[in-house]
């Protein structure tokens, strides 16, 4: 199954999470990716590693579906080689520091000079233009700097989300502004940069907090697991274990209460509206305490699904593996690599599509397992190719 994006070449310059995974879902749905990396590996080859050659669980989910090449992207030999693969692309992807971007040659001027409707992904910590600009930047910086870990956790020491969700949320939109240019370029013939930040998508997560507090002058602080806008909604302990409860609106309140065996609290003041009973949330966390307290945790889930109120067990990571629904729908599927201890799972591509579906179709590859393919592709011939590795450009 080859995927609805066949025929469109991509080149991921990415580094981490926010380039290579815009460059996986691409690679998904079917795009040919060729993931570029220094001759020594990139930083995230070897984060958390599990396998004998030191890959990690990150790389191995991010580049599947890839092709590697090892490239020195400052040796003077390697311009070519850029030049020509940028010929042939339809989208470069690339995660660097704009002055680094611009030294190499992977900036967007630089490029469209090589293949004018070229597609250019520049992910960025903060943006090509600002104060920021030449400041370099983490997921946690922009979790920081979008307000969001102030509010997170309980009163105390601020909190980092341990899922790099800004990192992923800017891939996210890398990936939806591709195809848009995808479509764009369709119809004019015309090729363009999309410039996607961490600190933008931080803040554009955590509008509806900004909107409130510019608004109404709001001062809100850590509240732990509770929500700021409606209760009950928190965390509670079961005779063996934890759920996460929320519930929103006045519909889904008076059924809550009435499976709690008080549907008095419909009626009270402390209680009406959404913001009032956050306010009050306290009380209402106590009832569900107490509710939750003298059953499992099996059981809690089971009664409040009956009485359609949204809940979920609070899950190991073994869990997550032997859940029915997880297996069911094939959320991860197996994938190997050389020296791995063990099949490792990854998950499948987070999007179905009805008639033209993406796919897992091979595992991530070695470092430079590809290179000598790609470069016969771009027209070098094999004493080409020795000579760029005797001369350390690949």
């Amino acid at each position: 199954m080859s995927g609805p994006l066949e025929g469109i070449r991509v080149i991921d310059f990415g580094r981490f999470i926010a380039g290579p995974y815009c460059a996986m879902l691409l690679a998904d749905m079917g795009a040919d990716v060729i993931r570029v990396e220094r001759r020594e590996g990139g930083e995230d080859r070897y984060v958390g590693p599990i396998t004998e050659t030191g890959e990690g669980g990150l790389f191995l989910g991010l580049n599947r579906n890839k092709r590697g090449m090892t490239l020195d992207p400052s040796h003077s030999l390697a311009r070519e080689i850029t030049r020509r693969l940028v010929q042939g692309a339809d989208i470069v992807i690339v995660n660097l520091p704009l002055d680094v971007m611009k030294r190499l040659g992977l900036d967007y001027d630089a490029l469209r000079q090589i293949k004018p409707d070229i597609i250019l992904v520049m992910a960025s910590a903060f943006g090509p233009d600002g104060p920021y600009t030449r400041r370099v930047g983490f997921d946690g910086v922009a979790q920081a700097m979008s307000g969001a870990m102030s509010l997170t956790g309980f009163p105390g020491a601020p909190i980092r989300a341990i899922v790099s969700y800004v990192d992923h949320g800017t891939a996210l939109h890398a990936a939806f502004g591709a195809m848009v240019a995808l479509y764009q370029r369709q119809l004019t013939g015309r090729g363009q940069l999309i410039d996607v930040s961490l600190l933008a998508t931080g803040v554009t997560f955590m509008q509806a907090l900004i909107a409130e507090r510019a608004a109404t002058g709001i001062v809100r602080t850590q509240t732990g697991n509770a929500a700021f806008h409606t209760a009950p909604s928190n965390v509670y302990k079961c005779s063996d274990g934890w759920i996460v409860l929320p519930t929103i609106g006045d519909r889904m309140f008076k059924r809550w209460a009435k499976l709690m065996g008080r549907e008095d609290l419909v009626e009270d003041a402390r209680f009406r509206g959404d913001i009032t009973r956050a306010d009050n949330h306290d009380l209402l966390d106590a009832v569900m305490s107490d509710w939750c307290a003298v059953r499992s945790r099996d059981q809690a889930i089971r009664d409040l699904e009956q009485a359609r109120i949204p809940a979920g067990p609070i899950y190991s990571l073994n869990e997550v593996l032997a859940d029915p629904q997880v297996n069911a729908r094939g959320l991860l599927v197996e994938s190997d690599f050389p020296g791995s201890p063990g099949p490792i799972r990854i998950a499948d591509t987070p999007l179905r599509l009805g008639e033209t579906p993406g796919s897992v179709r091979s595992r991530a590859p070695r470092l430079g397992e590809h290179t000598d393919e790609v470069l016969s592709e771009l027209g070098f011939s094999q004493a080409d190719i020795r000579r760029l590795r005797e001369a350390g450009a690949v």
